[in-house]
C-alpha cells in the first residue's frame, strides 16, 4: 500500500576489506526514526506533517468533473475521466486522482507517530496534555484517511463487501483489502477514541476537536446507512458548529470568518494548492485577454438551480463575468476565487473540510430513513432551516412523503454541497445514475453514467497492484 524505495548502492572497487570500513563509517547525517520521535516535541511535529497531507482539492475536482456540477470551457483535456472512460493504466487517473498514495502516506506517519508516543519523553510543561491531544489527532487523521479511501475505491455500503486495507501498524509488507463491516468497525472505533482525546473547543479548527470528529461520524454514518447515529452525530456538530445567516455566509467563501466550520485546510499564496486554480487559471491581468483560462464552467444545470435573486448562495458560488467577452466564457464558479485578479491570492481559498450546512442535509436524510418526515425534528424542519438561512423571502414547504423529502435533499445537496467533494458520491451511494443536460455534455456519450454502473468506483492504479499483487482489483476493471 505505500511506496517504500529503498535504494542501497555500496560501489567497492578496492578491496573486499576497503568495502568492509566503507560499510562500517557510521552514518552522520540520518535521524533515525526512534531518535526522530523521542520527544513529545518532534511527535508534534511529525502530527502537523500528516496534517499537510490533507488536501480536499482530488475530491472536490472528482466529484465536480464526474458529475453534473461542471461543462468544460475554454480547455478540455479531461475526456478520460470527464467522459467515464478509464482504467488502471489510465494517465488521467495517475495524475490527477490516485487517492492510494497520499492518504495510506497520511496513514503511516500517524502510525509511526503512534507507535512512538508512549515511550516520546516529556520535556516541557503541558507535555502530557499534548501527548493525549496528539493521539486523538493521529486517530482522527487515521480514521479520516481510510474513509477517504473508501469513498475513492469501494462501493455502497455492505458488510460483505470489499473496502480498503486498514493500516494500523507502519509496515512494507503487502496487506489484503478487507470486509466493510470490519473496515468500518476499525474507523468507528478510532473515532469514538480521538473523541475522548481531543479538545471539546473550537480554538484551533486546522487540528481537530470534539466536533471535528462528530462530523466525520455523522458522514460515515451516512454512508453506512446508519440513520439514528447519523442523526444524533450530526445533531452534535450542529449545536457545536450554528448555522451561518444569510448576512454571513458570503464571508465563509472569501474566509472573511470561520462560520459553520469546525476543521479546514488552510490554503495561502505560498503555502498549499490554489483551489480556485481547479476551474481558472491565474491572470495576467483584469482583461479579457489577460484573465486565466476557463479550464471548467459551471454546469447549466447547477447554474439554473438557484434562485439568482433571492438565493445567497448564488453570488458565493458563481459569476457572470462581463469582462470577458464572447467566445471567452463568461460564466465563471466563483467559489474558491480568492482575491482579485493577477495578484498573488487569486484563487487562494482555504478548504471547508466539516461544516455545518452538511451536517444539516446529513440530519435531514437520517430522519426522512427514519419516518421522520414533518413537524418539529424532521427531514421537513431541517430542509425549512437551511433554506431559510440561504434565501431572501423564503416560504417553508411540507413534505408528504419520504420519496418527496429525499429528492428535496438531494436537490439541496447539489446547491449547498456544490464544489465541495459530494455530488458524484452522492449519486453512487443513492444508486442513483449521473444526468447532464444536453448542452453541459462533453457529447452524446457523456450525457449519462447509469445507476449502479462499475465506474462509480475508480480503478485501483496498476502500480499499485504492480507494487502489492495481493490488491484486489475493483470489478469491471481486471
Amino acid at each position: 500500500m505505500k511506496r517504500k524505495h529503498i535504494i542501497m548502492a555500496l560501489a567497492c572497487f578496492t578491496t573486499m576489506s576497503s568495502c568492509k570500513k566503507l560499510i562500517e563509517v557510521p552514518e552522520t547525517d540520518a535521524i533515525a526514526g526512534n531518535v526522530a520521535l523521542s520527544q513529545i516535541t518532534y511527535a508534534e511535529q511529525a502530527v502537523l506533517g500528516a496534517y499537510a497531507g490533507v488536501s480536499p482539492d482530488m475530491a472536490i475536482l472528482l466529484n465536480a468533473t464526474f458529475s453534473d456540477e461542471v461543462a468544460k470551457a475554454e480547455f478540455y483535456n479531461a475526456t478520460t475521466t470527464h467522459e467515464w472512460q478509464y482504467g488502471p493504466a489510465d494517465v488521467g487517473l495517475r495524475d490527477n486522482f490516485t487517492a492510494i498514495y497520499p492518504n495510506y502516506a497520511i496513514i503511516n506517519r500517524v502510525n509511526l507517530v503512534l507507535a512512538a508516543l508512549p515511550t516520546s519523553d516529556s520535556t516541557k510543561v503541558g507535555d502530557e496534555v499534548k501527548r493525549v491531544r496528539l493521539k486523538g489527532e493521529c486517530l482522527f487523521l487515521r480514521a479520516y484517511a481510510h474513509f477517504e479511501l473508501f469513498r475513492f475505491y469501494a462501493g455502497n455500503y455492505d458488510p460483505s463487501g470489499l473496502a480498503m486495507a486498514y493500516m494500523e501498524t507502519s509496515s512494507i509488507i503487502g496487506v489484503p483489502r478487507i470486509d466493510m463491516a470490519t473496515y468500518f468497525q476499525k474507523i468507528g472505533s478510532d473515532l469514538l477514541e480521538a473523541k475522548s482525546l481531543l479538545p471539546n473547543n473550537l480554538t484551533d479548527i486546522n487540528r481537530a476537536n470534539v466536533a471535528a470528529v462528530s462530523g466525520l461520524q455523522a458522514r460515515v454514518a451516512l454512508y453506512t446507512r446508519s440513520w439514528a447515529a447519523a442523526e444524533t452525530f450530526a445533531t452534535e456538530f450542529i449545536n457545536a458548529v450554528p448555522l451561518a445567516n444569510i448576512a454571513t455566509f458570503p464571508g465563509i467563501w472569501t474566509d472573511a470568518n470561520t462560520a459553520e466550520q469546525a476543521y479546514r485546510v488552510v490554503k495561502t499564496a505560498t503555502l498549499g494548492s490554489k483551489l480556485g486554480s481547479l476551474w481558472r487559471g491565474t491572470s495576467a491581468s483584469a482583461t479579457n485577454a489577460g484573465i486565466g483560462t476557463i479550464t471548467w464552467k459551471p454546469s447549466d444545470k447547477l447554474w439554473t438551480s438557484y434562485n439568482q435573486a433571492t438565493d445567497v448562495r448564488f453570488a458565493s458560488y458563481l459569476k457572470f463575468e462581463p469582462i470577458l467577452i464572447a467566445p471567452r466564457e463568461q460564466r465563471l464558479i466563483a467559489k474558491y476565487a480568492g482575491g482579485p485578479y493577477a495578484t498573488p491570492t487569486e484563487n487562494v481559498a482555504n478548504g471547508k473540510i466539516l461544516r455545518t450546512a452538511e451536517m444539516v442535509l446529513i440530519r435531514a436524510e437520517a430522519r426522512a430513513e427514519q419516518g421522520k418526515i414533518t413537524g418539529a425534528n424532521s427531514a421537513e424542519s431541517d430542509i425549512n432551516l437551511l433554506r431559510s438561512n440561504r434565501i431572501t423571502g423564503y416560504t417553508n414547504v411540507t413534505f408528504s412523503s419520504a420519496p418527496q423529502a429525499i429528492d428535496e435533499i438531494m436537490l439541496e445537496r447539489f446547491k449547498e454541497l456544490a464544489f465541495e467533494g459530494h455530488r458524484f458520491w452522492d449519486l453512487k451511494r443513492r444508486n442513483l445514475p449521473v444526468t447532464r443536460l444536453p448542452q453541459d455534455a462533453p457529447s452524446a456519450a457523456g450525457t449519462t453514467l447509469p445507476a449502479g454502473n462499475f465506474r462509480f468506483l475508480l480503478p485501483i492504479p496498476l502500480p499499485e497492484i504492480t507494487a502489492n499483487p495481493i490488491t484486489q482489483q475493483n470489478p469491471g476493471y481486471q
